[in-house]
């Protein structure tokens, strides 16, 4: 059936750039694993894991199969289980909570700071109990959840810190790089990541080798080695080509963190007018370590127009847009069971209604950042 949409002109992600950049290299480094047919923990994933936990200024890394995996098989792999509180900022994507869920810790949910979108770490710290064990701060957008004060914290109520780098890959804050904060990290290599792969795939990084050692053992069976199952694991494998491809991309993933962070620049600018009308960026508290995954604006109660006919009249101009994310975790279906309800975490709950993410990523000219702004200014500003 035809429809009357127009193409889009400015989708809201477009990875040709980076691909045709390298097209030869990614297909000669899959090509090798096809040669090589070591398709299950081949050599690639080796040489990735090792590149990626020193990019990240850690000591191991362990390839898995999604970020999900990572956050659940890398808490259980710091011995976070059953009776164990784990503290996680509701404002996230699902996968952080499921990976505390499937670790069978119980989540202990606070709010975020509405003009970042991050974790409260003074919610955070009130939220401890006796049974708090651990802290997931997740590094949402591309930016850092503040090192120092979690640091500060941790010390303080003897927690453990699991950071949820999902999209903050080589992203920086106060002298140290996304990953290296903690006990360990979780990262994940959806497609549309800064480092993405041609498929699902996650890592957990970290500085112990006690870790590493267990999550090497969760992810394949639980095996120590060949047939001898030393932990309850499970089949969570990052495939050999996956980290061919993302191998051949890694070097270039800091040119292509530069590249987001001037176009967040060029938004800040373009935008900047548009608060007078209710358009107010997610604010850097990171400078130019935001790795800037996303690059939201929040749509706030002082614009004349809602966020909703805004989306629409974007798309209508061929501008692609999202909501990261539209229902805040703890009033999901899904986790009813949990006990929260409406109203708990005002400050996430309103982020929920307002904010929206614009086009990022390397490739997108200054013409296109120009027409987004341009179209979003004709919205509001009739």
């Amino acid at each position: 059936m035809k429809t009357n949409n127009p193409p889009l002109a400015i989708p809201f992600v477009d990875l040709n750039f980076q691909h045709q950049s390298i097209h030869k290299q990614l297909q000669k480094a899959i090509q090798t694993v096809v040669e090589q047919g070591d398709f299950i923990l081949g050599q690639a994933v080796a040489d990735f894991e090792v590149a990626f936990a020193a990019a990240c200024n850690t000591k191991y890394g362990i390839g898995v199969a999604s970020g999900t995996d990572a956050i659940a098989l890398g808490l259980q792999a710091c011995n976070i289980g059953r009776g164990d509180e784990v503290i996680l900022p509701v404002n996230t994507f699902v996968g952080t909570l499921i990976g505390v869920l499937r670790a069978k810790a119980k989540p202990i949910f606070v709010d975020c700071d509405p003009h970042t979108a991050l974790i409260d770490l003074q919610a955070a710290a009130k939220a401890v109990t006796p049974k708090t064990k651990a802290i997931i701060p997740v590094h949402l957008y591309g930016q850092m959840v503040s090192p120092q004060q979690l640091l500060d914290l941790a010390a303080t109520y003897n927690l453990l810190i699991f950071e949820d780098a999902a999209q903050a890959h080589l992203a920086e804050r106060e002298g140290y790089r996304a990953g290296s904060v903690g006990v360990a990290a979780a990262f994940s290599f959806y497609p549309s990541k800064n480092l993405g792969g041609w498929g699902d795939g996650g890592m957990v990084v970290t500085r112990d080798p006690q870790v590493a050692q267990a999550m090497t053992c969760l992810r394949n069976y639980g095996a120590s080695r060949k047939y001898f199952h030393s932990h309850i694991g499970t089949n969570s494998r990052l495939d050999t080509i996956q980290a061919a491809v993302l191998h051949q991309k890694l070097p270039y993933l800091r040119q292509w963190n530069r590249d987001r962070l001037y176009i967040a620049q060029r938004y800040d600018t373009e935008l900047a007018p548009l608060k007078a009308r209710g358009i107010i960026p997610i604010e850097n508290h990171s400078g130019n370590g935001h790795a800037y995954h996303l690059y939201v604006i929040r749509v706030c109660d002082s614009c004349p127009v809602e966020r909703s006919a805004i989306q629409a009249q974007l798309t209508a101009a061929g501008i692609q847009s999202s909501i990261h994310y539209p229902i805040p975790c703890h009033l999901q279906p899904a986790f009813s069971n949990l006990g929260y309800r409406v109203g708990d975490f005002p400050h996430a709950e309103m982020l929920a209604k307002q904010i929206l993410s614009l086009p990022i990523y390397p490739g997108l000219s200054n013409s296109q950042i120009k027409q987004v702004v341009s179209a979003l200014a004709a919205i509001v500003s009739p």
